[in-house]
Protein backbone atom coordinates (compact mmCIF):
# COMPACT_ATOMS: atom_id res chain seq x y z
CA UNK A 1 0.00 0.00 0.00
CA UNK A 2 1.39 3.38 -1.30
CA UNK A 3 0.57 6.62 0.87
CA UNK A 4 1.34 9.74 -0.63
CA UNK A 5 2.58 12.54 1.60
CA UNK A 6 0.69 15.98 1.61
CA UNK A 7 3.33 17.51 -0.89
CA UNK A 8 2.89 14.38 -3.70
CA UNK A 9 -0.66 14.74 -3.04
CA UNK A 10 -0.44 19.13 -3.43
CA UNK A 11 1.97 18.17 -6.72
CA UNK A 12 0.01 15.59 -8.31
CA UNK A 13 -3.38 18.01 -7.28
CA UNK A 14 -1.55 20.98 -9.54
CA UNK A 15 -0.94 18.94 -12.63
CA UNK A 16 -4.76 17.18 -12.53
CA UNK A 17 -5.83 21.28 -12.36
CA UNK A 18 -3.66 21.98 -15.42
CA UNK A 19 -5.06 19.10 -17.41
CA UNK A 20 -8.49 20.67 -16.27
CA UNK A 21 -7.30 23.63 -17.14
CA UNK A 22 -6.72 22.53 -20.95
CA UNK A 23 -9.52 20.51 -21.23
CA UNK A 24 -11.88 24.06 -20.62
CA UNK A 25 -9.74 25.73 -22.71
CA UNK A 26 -10.14 23.14 -25.32
CA UNK A 27 -13.56 23.01 -25.42
CA UNK A 28 -13.86 26.65 -26.11
CA UNK A 29 -14.39 27.67 -22.44
CA UNK A 30 -12.37 30.19 -20.27
CA UNK A 31 -11.31 30.10 -16.66
CA UNK A 32 -10.36 32.19 -14.21
CA UNK A 33 -9.47 31.60 -10.07
CA UNK A 34 -11.82 31.40 -7.29
CA UNK A 35 -10.33 29.94 -3.73
CA UNK A 36 -7.08 28.18 -4.94
CA UNK A 37 -5.43 27.93 -1.35
CA UNK A 38 -7.17 29.62 1.77
CA UNK A 39 -6.34 30.12 5.35
CA UNK A 40 -9.82 30.60 6.38
CA UNK A 41 -13.52 31.04 5.08
CA UNK A 42 -14.42 27.32 4.79
CA UNK A 43 -15.20 24.82 6.69
CA UNK A 44 -13.42 22.97 9.14
CA UNK A 45 -11.16 20.43 7.29
CA UNK A 46 -11.59 21.95 3.88
CA UNK A 47 -8.95 20.61 1.55
CA UNK A 48 -8.78 24.66 0.46
CA UNK A 49 -6.52 24.89 3.59
CA UNK A 50 -3.72 21.89 2.42
CA UNK A 51 -3.85 23.44 -1.03
CA UNK A 52 -5.92 20.35 -2.66
CA UNK A 53 -9.17 21.80 -3.37
CA UNK A 54 -9.74 24.83 -5.94
CA UNK A 55 -12.77 27.06 -6.84
CA UNK A 56 -12.76 27.74 -10.77
CA UNK A 57 -14.85 30.46 -12.51
CA UNK A 58 -16.19 29.24 -15.95
CA UNK A 59 -16.70 31.49 -18.72
CA UNK A 60 -18.26 31.53 -22.24
CA UNK A 61 -18.29 33.96 -24.85
CA UNK A 62 -17.65 36.32 -22.23
CA UNK A 63 -20.71 35.59 -20.12
CA UNK A 64 -20.00 33.85 -16.52
CA UNK A 65 -21.54 30.86 -16.03
CA UNK A 66 -22.50 30.02 -11.99
CA UNK A 67 -24.72 27.23 -11.63
CA UNK A 68 -23.54 23.77 -11.05
CA UNK A 69 -24.97 22.34 -14.19
CA UNK A 70 -22.54 24.56 -16.46
CA UNK A 71 -20.01 22.95 -14.79
CA UNK A 72 -20.90 19.37 -15.14
CA UNK A 73 -19.22 18.34 -18.21
CA UNK A 74 -15.89 19.66 -16.07
CA UNK A 75 -16.98 17.71 -13.22
CA UNK A 76 -17.27 14.71 -14.76
CA UNK A 77 -13.96 15.36 -17.11
CA UNK A 78 -12.27 16.06 -13.52
CA UNK A 79 -13.63 12.87 -11.66
CA UNK A 80 -12.38 10.97 -14.29
CA UNK A 81 -8.59 11.50 -13.87
CA UNK A 82 -8.35 10.03 -10.79
CA UNK A 83 -9.65 8.13 -8.26
CA UNK A 84 -9.08 10.78 -5.93
CA UNK A 85 -10.83 13.55 -7.73
CA UNK A 86 -13.99 14.70 -6.37
CA UNK A 87 -16.39 17.53 -7.30
CA UNK A 88 -18.06 20.07 -5.49
CA UNK A 89 -21.46 19.10 -7.81
CA UNK A 90 -21.46 16.05 -6.63
CA UNK A 91 -21.97 16.50 -2.86
CA UNK A 92 -23.26 19.97 -2.67
CA UNK A 93 -25.83 21.45 -5.13
CA UNK A 94 -24.23 25.14 -5.45
CA UNK A 95 -20.54 24.25 -5.27
CA UNK A 96 -20.60 23.29 -8.79
CA UNK A 97 -17.26 25.09 -9.16
CA UNK A 98 -15.65 23.39 -6.57
CA UNK A 99 -12.57 21.14 -7.54
CA UNK A 100 -10.70 18.59 -5.32
CA UNK A 101 -8.28 15.96 -4.62
CA UNK A 102 -8.20 13.51 -1.92
CA UNK A 103 -11.83 13.43 0.30
CA UNK A 104 -11.90 9.79 -1.24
Amino acid sequence: LYIMTLGQKQRRFTRLVAMLIDYAYMKGYELSFGDAWAKDGHKDGSLHYDRLAIDLNLFLNGEYLTTTSQHSFLGEFWENLDDHCTWGGRFRSKDGNHYSYGER
